[in-house]
């Protein structure tokens, strides 16, 4: 996928960038990633407790970026099964919460579009499906295919943006990274791509105690929803 020296590529995430995860779908997840962590850590006896899996789902995270890491390497586990098994939700598209006019807004922003997102496939394209922007992406990029060397390196990870800018030839400061997590357009900005904060979806937990959203220095633009990128010139300059 070659990009002209002018051309403009978006990168945008999945969930709380392009939809309300937190509104019942991140609940649902965490119920199911729970249980089956549970089970992983369980014994004869039955699944861990509670305590148990928060504190193993916390350290992964914070050392990894991402559970599925920790599970992978520490127990055994199958990441494309972790995944799956994390994101069978019944009655998913019932849940799916999204700001008017979306498709609209997506038209406007020149140049290609790309779905980076640390969900799975199958789940991605069932959102993506029932928001209809399925075929508004020149490319879908799943946590699957998040991999350099044959290992997954799902987001935050340097490694795997670096060799995903090569493998597509896309020049970083051509890339605008769309996103809810600092954590995420951190590593971006590590290599010179430009950053987007969506503040929309963002939880109470990622807030300041008077409600407003906690930035940091690898952001280039914080904006409160999609339609503000319409004004991408004033917001990013010209590529």
């Amino acid at each position: 996928m070659a990009a002209s020296r002018s051309r403009r590529v978006w990168l945008f995430d999945l969930d709380n960038t392009l939809h309300h995860a937190s509104h019942a779908i991140f609940p649902e997840i965490n119920r199911l990633m729970n249980a089956y962590i549970a089970r992983v850590l369980g014994d004869d006896h039955g699944p861990a407790d509670a305590e148990t899996v928060n504190r193993v789902r916390l350290e992964y995270y914070l050392k990894y970026g991402v559970t599925m890491l920790g599970m992978v390497r520490h127990h055994g586990v199958d990441a494309e099964h972790f995944l799956q098994a994390a994101h069978d939700i019944d009655g998913l598209t019932s849940m799916i919460r999204a700001e008017r006019g979306l498709r609209r807004r997506l038209r406007q922003l020149p140049g290609k579009k790309i779905l980076l997102t640390n969900a799975p496939a199958g789940y991605a394209g069932k959102v993506l499906r029932r928001l209809r922007l399925h075929t508004h992406f020149d490319a879908h990029v799943p946590v699957e295919q998040m991999r350099v060397h044959r290992q997954l390196q799902p987001k935050p990870s340097v490694r795997f943006l670096r060799h995903f800018l090569a493998r597509e030839r896309l020049r970083a400061r051509d890339c605008v990274l769309v996103e809810d997590s600092v954590d995420n357009l951190r590593a971006a900005r590590k290599l010179g791509i430009r950053t987007v904060l969506l503040r929309h979806y963002i939880p109470a937990s990622g807030r300041k105690p008077d409600g407003r959203v906690r930035s940091a220095a690898c952001v280039d633009v914080a904006v409160h929803d999609i339609r503000r990128l319409s004004n991408y010139r004033k917001i990013i300059g010209n590529l």
